[in-house]
């Protein structure tokens, strides 16, 4: 069957446990992403609003490609040496980091992994918007919607991605690689991929910390968290 005459993919999961349970996922098996798994997740990408609906995202998908392995290696080389440099920065190696069971060091591992084996990831997608005026504060939410529906669509399919902006220091050679237009931005960078390990309920603040009634600071009655919700401790110190 032909994609054009192939109907969507049925989801796995329900929009509500998608959306609290699509997690940042780094580590992928080598499994390459099929072509109609890409038309899904893309398709929803681009069913995304924007501004006007003027639908200026555009989506740069690399596999296999010569062009798409000689951009994943220049992203991969910078996305090493920001780490590296954020690891040393923020002393991931030390204090708490220094016990291997704690989540400061769980992430240090991760991310290791992550930047070592970025280039090796089985698809990269490079969300891009094409610019109508000088940059805008909130230009960002005619291209970044777009980005979401693409991770949830990838949940929904059994996939998972990240959003990463590792490509900010080699945009411009990624541009006249890739042929970019020179009105074009590029968002971020998404990696994709079957997932090694699995998603699971996100952890984030309490929704009393985070939704307000009337007045700033002051949670709702019904801000309440659903039985078995797990928070983090992740993020900056919070008021008292």
């Amino acid at each position: 069957m032909l994609l054009k005459d192939q109907p969507l993919s049925e989801d796995i999961v329900g929009l509500l446990e998608g959306l609290s349970t699509t997690r940042a996922i780094r580590r992928y098996t080598p499994d390459p992403v099929p072509p109609e798994v890409l038309r899904d997740i893309l398709f929803a990408a681009t069913r995304a609003p924007s501004g006007s609906n003027r639908q200026p995202f555009r989506f740069l998908v690399l596999t296999e490609g010569e062009r798409a392995q000689e951009a994943r290696a220049l992203i991969a080389d910078c996305a090493q040496r920001l780490w590296a440099q954020k690891r040393k920065d923020d002393q991931y190696d030390k204090r708490s980091g220094a016990d291997p069971d704690s989540p400061k060091s769980r992430m240090s591992r991760t991310m290791q992994t992550y930047v070592d084996e970025f280039s090796q990831a089985p698809c990269l997608i490079l969300p891009c918007m094409l610019r109508y005026r000088e940059p805008h504060v909130i230009e960002g939410a005619s291209v970044y919607p777009a980005v979401q529906n693409l991770l949830l669509a990838a949940r929904g399919l059994g996939y998972g991605g990240v959003i990463t902006g590792f490509h900010l220091e080699v945009e411009s050679q990624l541009k006249t690689l890739l042929n970019i237009p020179v009105d074009a931005f590029i968002a971020c960078t998404v990696t994709l991929g079957k997932p090694q390990g699995k998603h699971g309920p996100v952890r984030r603040l309490p929704m009393s910390e985070l939704v307000f009634s009337d007045n700033w600071g002051d949670a709702p009655r019904w801000a309440v968290d659903p039985p078995g919700t797990t928070h983090t401790r992740a993020g900056p110190p919070r008021a008292k």
